[in-house]
């Protein structure tokens, strides 16, 4: 087998990593991504809405520290409202999950500004996240895909019931 990152002779498949690494590679990590790819366009996107944003005063928005408590429009559900690195804004639910347990694209974390930032694959399996209020809302699809989001749609379904 050939190591995928060198081309070198004597490649073994890395589970963990998805690809045929020799053994030098596996220990420099270079079959592995640092970061995910971003596209030029979403950059440019996310730059323009926040210069957007910076260039008028909205009062109905929360200030980034802590989140804004917020009432679902659809649902009715209780959330707090976060900005997200690329300037806007996302509802997020209360509470934390194991990383492992919630689907790649749907995992955020808060920083310490109240910021939210979409956690990528790259994730630690031990690490929390939370997630975002869409995800969870019982006014949309249940979330099939993962039986920890099912648990919180339900009892947000329930509530909403109420």
């Amino acid at each position: 087998m050939v190591c995928e990152a060198c081309d070198g002779p004597y490649a073994r498949w890395v589970v963990g990593r998805g690809t045929a690494l020799c053994v030098p590679c596996e220990r420099v990590g270079a079959g592995r991504r640092s970061r995910e790819p971003v596209l030029v366009g979403e950059v440019l996107g996310a730059t323009a809405d926040a210069l957007g944003l910076a260039s008028r005063p909205d009062p109905v928005v929360p200030g980034p520290w802590g989140g804004g408590g917020a009432v679902c429009r659809a649902c009715g559900g209780r959330a707090a409202w976060h900005r997200t690195a690329g300037g806007r804004w996302v509802l997020i639910q209360a509470g934390e999950w194991p990383v492992a347990a919630v689907p790649a694209g749907r995992r955020w974390r808060i920083a310490g500004d109240g910021t939210a930032v979409r956690l990528g694959a790259a994730a630690a399996p031990s690490d929390r996240c939370r997630v975002g209020h869409a995800d969870v809302c019982p006014a949309r699809p249940a979330p099939y895909d993962s039986p920890p989001l099912l648990a919180l749609w339900n009892r947000n379904a329930r509530r909403a019931a109420l």
